[in-house]
Parts: C-alpha cells; sequence; structure tokens
C-alpha cells in the first residue's frame, strides 16, 4: 500500500532513491504497535507522526518520506484499530488509548533522542497530537492539519455523514455504549469519508483499504471521542509551540472548524495554508508547503 500513496503525490515529490523504511514492533501494555522508522536514525531531528481515522503508517509513507529527504528520522505507529497493530479485543479499543499510547510513545521518543523532537498529527491525529503534547510537554513543537474539538456543534456537523443528526450523535452513541459499545462498524457508515480528499483516486484508495478508511470502528471508539476533552484547555496551553497547517481547500473539516480552537491558544503559534490541498493534502502546492512547514517547525 506505501506506493499507492505514494503514487497519489505530485511527480516531482516522488522521484527516488527513497529513504531507508524499517518496520519495527513496540509493546505497550497489552498492545502490539506497529511502528514504521523512517530516516536515518542518528538524524539530528526527529518527528512522531500520528494519523487520523481511516489512516495508518502506509497512507502516512508519503509525507514521512518527504520529510526524511529534509534529514528528519520519522517515526510513524499504527494507532490501535488501524494497520498492522495488534490489540487483544480490538472491539474495546476507546480514543483515550490513542491519547495514552501517543503520551508513552512521545515520552520514550524524548529519553532516546536529545535532539529536536517534532510531533505531527493528521486529521483526528490532530487533536491526540495536541493532548500528547501538552500533557507530556516532551515535544519541542507540534504541527497539525486539524485541530477536531469533538465538543463544537460545528466539528460534529462537519465529522458525521449525516450532518442533520449531528447533535443526535452524542446522546445516540451513549445509548449503544451498553451492550453494542464493542460493535465495530464500517467508518464509511458514520463519518464522511468521502471527504477525505479532493483527489478522487486518493479517496478510492482510502475508502477500500481494509487496514484503513475501508475498516470497521467501535461504536465505543467514536462515543469516547465525542465525550472527550483535552487534558489542557487551550487557554492554558503554553507550551509547545503550535503550527496548524491545515488544508485550504478541506471539503471534511474546514480551516474555520480548526481556527476555533487554535485561536484559543495561548501558546505561540503560526497558521500555514496548505493551497489547493483537500483534507488529505496531496495537491500541489499545498503538500509542498506542507513539507516545508514540518522542516521549519523541526529545526
Amino acid at each position: 500500500m506505501h506506493e499507492a500513496y505514494l503514487r497519489r503525490l505530485p511527480a516531482d515529490l516522488r522521484s527516488v532513491p527513497l529513504p531507508r523504511r524499517a518496520s519495527t514492533w513496540w509493546r505497550h501494555g497489552d498492545t502490539d504497535v506497529h511502528v514504521e522508522r523512517i530516516g536515518d536514525p542518528s538524524a539530528r531531528r526527529r518527528a512522531v507522526l500520528l494519523h487520523g481515522a481511516g489512516g495508518h503508517a502506509a497512507a502516512m509513507w508519503p509525507f514521512a518520506a518527504l520529510a526524511a529527504r529534509r534529514g528528519i528520522h520519522v517515526v510513524v505507529p499504527d494507532l490501535p484499530g488501524y494497520g498492522r497493530t495488534r490489540v487483544p479485543g480490538p472491539g474495546a479499543v476507546r480514543y483515550p488509548d490513542w491519547v495514552a499510547l501517543a503520551c508513552d510513545l512521545l515520552r520514550a521518543e524524548r529519553e532516546a533522542h536529545d535532539g529536536p523532537l517534532l510531533l505531527v498529527g493528521a486529521s483526528l491525529g490532530g487533536m491526540v497530537a495536541y493532548d500528547a503534547g501538552t500533557r507530556t510537554g516532551a515535544a519541542d513543537a507540534l504541527l497539525v492539519t486539524c485541530l477536531p474539538d469533538p465538543r463544537d456543534p460545528l466539528m460534529r456537523r462537519h465529522l458525521t455523514r449525516f450532518p442533520r443528526l449531528s447533535g443526535a450523535a452524542r446522546p445516540a452513541l451513549r445509548v449503544l455504549a451498553g451492550p453494542l459499545a464493542d460493535v465495530a462498524v464500517p467508518v464509511r457508515w458514520l463519518t464522511n469519508m468521502r471527504a477525505i480528499g479532493n483527489d478522487p483516486e486518493l479517496v478510492d484508495l482510502v475508502v477500500r483499504d481494509e487496514r484503513g478508511g475501508g475498516g470497521r470502528v467501535p461504536l465505543g471508539f467514536l462515543r469516547s471521542f465525542l465525550d472527550s476533552a483535552p487534558a489542557v484547555e487551550p487557554e492554558d496551553a503554553t507550551a509547545p509551540r503550535v503550527v496548524l497547517a491545515h488544508p485550504a481547500c478541506d471539503r471534511w473539516t474546514p480551516t474555520a472548524m480548526s481556527l476555533r480552537f487554535f485561536d484559543r491558544i495561548a501558546a505561540p503559534k503560526e497558521l500555514v495554508l496548505l493551497e489547493g490541498a483537500g483534507h488529505f493534502p496531496v495537491e500541489a502546492p499545498g503538500v509542498h508547503q506542507l513539507v516545508d512547514a514540518i522542516d521549519r517547525a523541526c529545526a
């Protein structure tokens, strides 16, 4: 799948040689987490890259490869429920599990690396990254493509496949959280997965990918996300520095939605609009601007 996602980039960004890619495993509690490490492990700079709903390490390969070509060693975990990560009870995966894993992985990378450490979050991974970065203080900077605050009614309207029913999403999922919480349903049944990109071939790739957007998610995971809140409210977040590199032509989570949270962050921050790019930003010049922003943020 790595090559299939890579082919969606502009031709000038697909040039060889590609960086080294190593598939590794990391034990977190009772979960065997698949972690890809891209680029030179002895590089002075390092980044942890978190995918969102419908993503996994192979889907993040194009961006990890581009960052590695700038001299950054990139660490990409498959968050539980996606990719190759093995969990004993897939139906029991909840959103706080993602946050706890991200916090512990970030701490581990900080202990192993004394140079610049950047935490990157794509899509839903943006809020996971915000929470992990502000909870641990282990990252020197944070770069996200989206900040979906689940408490925001605007976010819920854009997240769901049925915007008119978004107001009922939380109470409905609370009811289902009893005996049906561990039931996994296709991601596309509940979310507007067709809006994940503006490139039709990319969208088809994502929704067919059984390890990603074509997979299933427990109802309890969705409920736990909608009921979640960051440990550090944005007004109290004085570190790390935050870069919001938001796709300017995002049909799923428009920039205005992320700005409602971003504008409240007290830490030093920067907004970068990725020109011509959709939610999954593979279009030029936006994807070039994303790589430049990662390079600057990981200085």
